[in-house]
């Protein structure tokens, strides 16, 4: 087991797999953390050094990731909400926030939220 930023892989896990299991990374940021840090896309967990593993979670340290990305998220929305813009009563009527239609297209959606 490889402990990285507060999580315990298992050795035979690839790199590529278990960063992306942190909220906020996806298969780019991904790609240029591994190019930064000079670790092979088929790597495994278990075959890193001391000194990737060390450069990895420097890296994922200097990162808004998990939790403070939640938050930060959830604070933006809150602030358009306050504001009162167009996007911010979307997002609190819990409607379509970037131009989708709504007149036949989420039909199912608004079903399931009244129970039906």
């Amino acid at each position: 087991m490889v402990f990285i930023f507060g999580v315990n892989f298992p050795d035979s896990r690839l790199v590529a797999r278990s960063l992306q299991t942190f909220y906020g990374i996806g298969p780019q940021l991904r790609a240029q953390i591994m190019a930064k840090t000079s670790i092979h896309s088929t790597a495994k967990i278990g075959s890193l050094s001391d000194r990737q593993t060390q450069e990895l979670s420097a890296e994922l340290s200097t990162m808004t990731l998990e939790n403070d990305l939640r938050r930060q998220m959830r604070d933006n929305i809150k602030r358009l909400r306050d504001m009162g813009t167009y996007r911010g009563r979307r997002h609190a009527m819990a409607l379509p926030v970037r131009g989708q239609r709504t007149r036949t297209q989420g039909v199912v959606w608004w079903a399931g939220a009244n129970g039906e």
